[in-house]
């Protein structure tokens, strides 16, 4: 019997892909938000494509401040793009 691969929708293109295709963004229970690579960390999470267009969908339409009922701070946007750029060169 083949092992069930978890689905989770990215919040820019709104397709469901395997989990481990996206990143994590986690509102802990502190009410910091930071990215989650491990996908273990506590708290409310949402998940996005690792794609600059996504991101920019995300950024645009306020999706992931909805769904992390928190407003996201430049600094993870930042660090989302890095990361984005970090994969498509690496």
């Amino acid at each position: 019997m083949q092992k069930k691969i978890p689905q989770r929708q990215c919040m820019g293109c709104r397709e469901r892909k395997a989990k481990r295709e996206l990143i994590r963004v986690v509102r802990g229970t502190d009410g910091n938000v930071s990215l989650d690579f491990g996908g273990k960390m506590n708290g409310r999470g949402a998940y996005i494509c690792p794609d600059p267009e996504c991101l920019k969908k995300v950024r645009k339409s306020k999706a992931l401040d909805r769904s992390l009922e928190v407003t996201i701070p430049d600094a993870v946007y930042e660090r989302l793009t890095r990361e984005m750029e970090g994969s498509v060169n690496g």
